[in-house]
């Protein structure tokens, strides 16, 4: 990766001292022949340029600047690095910014230091930041869209957390074109009440706890409850853990009703269960739309939602949701919908699987939602919906089960805009950070979380997942998925198809794409909003053909995205 794309020649960098008295030098020249004009003061204009040249010569400060990786920023022709120039070089024009805030390019050794040791990097790795400023337009959302600038300016900075080093001067930003979506902020939950079946135990343990991801779309972010209602049963509990979820919830602004669920009931049946508990409730009239989701259920786009469902007619019974992408787990368990990925029932159709409740969760179906699984709880859902009325599911394939294993990459790079995600918490499934994700569409709104921005050398940003680079330049079809992950147990080579179409070949261990992944991110004081990618030198994805890595370093990639003002 080193040779992919040619360093630049330090000793003519702006950081050197002697070039800029050099360069500042030649100004005062230049300027003097300029100005040798009888309506000008010729003396005043060199003193001037004279006192700038000395400012910046002893502004600088006396610690060192970071080395350089060898690798990185624009590709100079030979003709340019060794000098000269030439006519036809196509020169991409800085982009303008137009946000007031202050940008700042130190090296916060503090900051570095710990995550570094956060996220257990070589004291000496590889940093680059970078402002990215958001433009607001009144355009279609893109799955991917090209800019004309590229995501690195200068060499890639190498940084001992060990050493001090003076402060740069920030490039002019990437300026980012995003449609004019609504903010999470303005979302409107009203016409919909979620249930959910957890344990205290999985509801305070840092590693599947909740909290966070039901905070983004069950409030304003800012301690409000965005009028969605949440109730939540939790299995066998104390009373001082119903009280402690409940204090939990609604000091981060849900509005939330806790209740101990039925511990000698089956999963499955306590799944069922939810139905009536959401329909009895004394606030279901205020609603449209009861939903059943799991504990690691979540909607990233919560307009989005509202905006679909508005289009269904929510006074007959409904039954909306999605298959699991697997065709495999669709033949061994029916054509239903898939709980992870969200049930929503209509109040009409939350009606007659109460009434029914008793029927449909007897012992001669639980048998029958066996398909060698145990009782499945989605499957008597189906079964009480479809042999007490005429209803059938309505498909709505923006709902994602996301019933995969191995790296998720290739979905969340893959542009698209769901309506929910599932099962990112790992174990079996993936790993995926959705409440770090979408803090980026404070800043852009939601239709960018997830949207790609392709530079002009080959990055590209999968906002809020990851930034990755093709050093061979992009020669992929951006329309496929990427095939970095496979269906669980059976692996057929076409069980996903249906859902995503075929997918294109995995970059894994080719040499042609490396990524830095989301670590971390937060809203900052000022509007702004921090993403913190990482990558790791030993990543197994990350190798040339022949097994040898493509770095040899770990990396940070720190994005600021600024609002517009």
């Amino acid at each position: 990766m080193g040779a992919t794309i040619p360093r630049r020649h330090r000793c003519l960098g702006m950081r050197n001292t002697f070039a800029r008295a050099l360069l500042l030098t030649l100004a005062m020249f230049a300027i003097g022949g300029l100005l040798l004009r009888s309506d000008m003061d010729v003396h005043s204009a060199l003193m001037r340029t004279a006192a700038s040249a000395r400012e910046a010569i002893s502004s600088q400060k006396p610690m060192g600047i970071p080395e350089s990786a060898g690798w990185g920023g624009r590709a100079g022709t030979a003709a340019e690095q060794d000098g000269s120039s030439t006519a036809d070089s196509e020169q991409v024009p800085a982009a303008i910014s137009n946000s007031s805030r202050v940008m700042t390019c130190d090296y916060d050794m503090e900051r570095l230091k710990k995550w570094q040791e956060l996220y257990h990097l070589q004291e000496t790795f590889e940093y680059t930041k970078r402002y990215v400023q958001v433009t607001r337009k009144d355009i279609p959302r893109k799955s991917v869209t090209t800019l004309g600038q590229d995501f690195l300016v200068d060499a890639v900075k190498v940084v001992d957390v060990n050493k001090q080093y003076q402060a740069e001067t920030c490039p002019e930003p990437l300026v980012v074109p995003v449609t004019k979506s609504p903010f999470p902020s303005t979302a409107k939950a009203s016409d919909f009440m979620f249930g959910v079946s957890t344990t205290y135990r999985r509801f305070v343990d840092p590693r599947t706890s909740p909290i966070n991801e039901w905070s983004y779309w069950l409030t304003d972010g800012k301690g409000n409850s965005n009028g969605g209602k949440l109730v939540l049963l939790l299995v066998g509990s104390t009373n001082d853990e119903l009280e402690d979820a409940y204090t939990k919830l609604a000091n981060v602004g849900i509005d939330v009703d806790v209740y101990r669920s039925d511990e000698s009931l089956i999963m499955a049946v306590r799944y069922l269960a939810l139905a009536p508990k959401l329909y009895d409730h004394p606030e279901r009239r205020n609603k449209k739309w009861l939903v059943i989701c799991d504990d690691d259920t979540f909607f990233p786009s919560f307009h989005g939602l509202a905006d679909k469902f508005a289009e269904y007619d929510h006074e007959r019974p409904m039954y909306v949701g999605t298959f699991s992408e697997d065709v495999n787990n669709i033949r061994r368990h029916g054509s239903q919908a898939f709980g992870g990925a969200g049930v929503f029932l209509s109040v009409p159709m939350a009606k007659i699987i109460t009434e029914s409740y008793e029927s449909c969760s007897g012992q001669d179906k639980i048998l029958e939602s066996n398909t060698g699984w145990g009782p499945q709880g989605d499957i008597l859902l189906r079964k009480c919906i479809y042999e007490n009325s005429e209803v059938k599911l309505t498909l709505l394939n923006d709902l994602w089960q996301l019933d995969l294993l191995g790296d998720p990459s290739g979905f969340y790079e893959s542009g698209i805009k769901p309506l929910s995600l599932h099962h990112y918490r790992g174990g079996i499934w993936h790993i995926a950070h959705p409440w770090h994700y979408t803090k980026v569409a404070h800043v852009c709104g939601e239709d960018c979380t997830m949207q790609r921005f392709h530079t002009a050398d080959d990055f590209i940003i999968s906002n809020g997942f990851s930034v990755a680079y093709y050093p061979g330049g992009v020669d992929v079809d951006l329309n496929q998925f990427e095939a970095t992950f496979h269906p669980a147990p059976d692996n057929k080579g076409w069980n996903l198809d249906f859902t995503m179409g075929p997918q294109r070949p995995s970059l894994h261990k080719t040499g042609r794409k490396i990524s830095w992944d989301l670590q971390d991110a937060h809203v900052n004081e000022d509007g702004s909003v921090s993403q913190i990618y990482v990558a790791k030198h030993d990543d197994w994805r990350w190798k040339h053909p022949d097994g040898r890595p493509m770095n040899d370093r770990d990396g940070i990639v720190e994005l600021v995205w600024l609002p517009e003002d």
